[in-house]
């Protein structure tokens, strides 16, 4: 079956199990849990060495990433809801967040780390039209156009992109615990 024959198709994540994976500098994969492997349809050996974006989907938006690896490069984590594509064109949404690892010694940027749990219907409901409308401004002008109406749109919502994201989340609580846990387990 082609990833065009099954893109409309989701995989249902289980809520209490959670996707890790770590990658270089450069970000191709050098770390993949037993369920991002399981999830993402390709065996660990496909995985390891290829740039992430390998489960990138479609629909994400170019300008989301722009805004991560820009982030990152700063050495700063990124929390964001993403819509991932596995090796047999099934879709999963995902709330990752983001982290950069640093050399003890020279501070330098030697890797990342996504931490992922399955998103909420709300989040993805909440950022569906989002990411639809950012598309079509980059399909029709550019990733500069779709970043200017990111922008007006928070300044709308009288929130910056943290805050935002934060809200259609509910990054609190128990939720927050998730992620803190994660990083413990897998620094």
């Amino acid at each position: 079956m082609s990833k065009k024959n099954t893109i409309d198709q989701i995989i249902e994540l289980d809520p209490k199990r959670y996707i890790v994976s770590k990658t270089d500098s450069s970000g191709k994969i050098t770390y993949g849990n037993d369920y991002f492997v399981e999830i993402s349809g390709y065996s660990e050996s496909e995985l390891i060495g290829q740039p992430h974006n390998i489960i990138r989907h479609p629909d994400m938006p170019k300008l989301i990433f722009k805004i991560l690896w820009e982030r990152l490069a700063q050495g700063r984590n990124m929390l964001a809801i993403v819509k991932n594509l596995s090796k047999d064109g099934k879709t999963y949404w995902v709330t990752t967040e983001f982290e950069t690892k640093r050399d003890g010694l020279t501070n330098e940027i030697i890797g990342y780390t996504a931490f992922r749990k399955a998103a909420s219907q709300e989040s993805i409901n909440a950022i569906e039209h989002l990411y639809s409308t950012l598309n079509e401004i980059e399909g029709q002008f550019n990733i500069e156009a779709s970043q200017k109406y990111l922008t007006g749109y928070l300044e709308e919502e009288n929130k910056n992109y943290d805050e935002y994201i934060d809200n259609i989340i509910g990054n609190k609580g128990i939720f927050k615990l998730f992620f803190s846990a994660m990083k413990k387990i897998f620094n």
